[in-house]
């Protein structure tokens, strides 16, 4: 998939208020500073369609960027940000859930997960969360670049028996590094696949 055009088209907080467009969407979400803002822009070949910061927390808000004018990719908050209140880290999460359990065009979940640490509590029961409410998902391992073939390739097979302790089998999963742009033809041709699949059924 050749990215044409990508563009912002609304922040908001509430599920109600997303668009109203049926067509396929992508969420792309995980723990804060994991990277997701980076990845968003280079997938899209755009330096600045979603913020980065260094400051845990940024996205704050449901983003939706259009690409091609054919499919939407959702920014989500990161969940388990240290910097909010209690009060706001509680609101965030509700429309964290609201979102995943009430977008019906959501046709899947990227669950971003830094390479190069083992197997988090927070992105297994987020993961679980998602297995339950039978939302389909991929992992999207980020910052590769970070780490030697063969640490990526012990990294990853670590995360697969974990996963495989209260999984039946290792949902999909792609290998990414922002800064090296690895993977993000992987992850384009993954979302073109399935809006073919979509298309077909249609």
């Amino acid at each position: 998939m050749k990215i044409k055009t990508a563009e912002f088209i609304v922040s908001n907080s509430e599920v109600d208020k997303c668009p109203k467009d049926q067509i396929p969407e992508y969420a792309f979400i995980g723990r804060s500073n994991v990277g997701k803002s980076s990845l968003i822009n280079m997938i899209t070949n755009h330096k600045n369609l979603a913020k980065t910061s260094g400051r845990p927390g940024k996205t704050q808000l449901i983003n939706h960027f259009l690409i091609n004018k054919e499919w939407f990719l959702v920014d989500l908050p990161g969940y388990g940000y240290a910097k909010v209140s209690k009060t706001a880290k509680r609101k965030f999460q509700k429309f964290i859930t609201n979102y995943f359990e009430k977008r019906r065009q959501l046709v899947s979940a990227f669950i971003l997960v830094d390479i190069r640490h083992e197997p988090q509590k927070i992105d297994l029961e987020f993961m679980e969360y998602l297995g339950v409410s039978e939302i389909p998902f991929s992992i999207i391992f980020t910052k590769a670049d970070k780490l030697k073939p063969k640490a990526i390739e012990r990294n990853v097979e670590d995360y697969c028996k974990k996963m495989l302790e209260t999984w039946e089998e290792v949902p999909n999963y792609l290998v990414t590094s922002s800064s090296k742009a690895i993977g993000r033809d992987e992850v384009l041709q993954f979302i073109s696949d399935t809006n073919t699949e979509i298309e077909s059924l249609r």
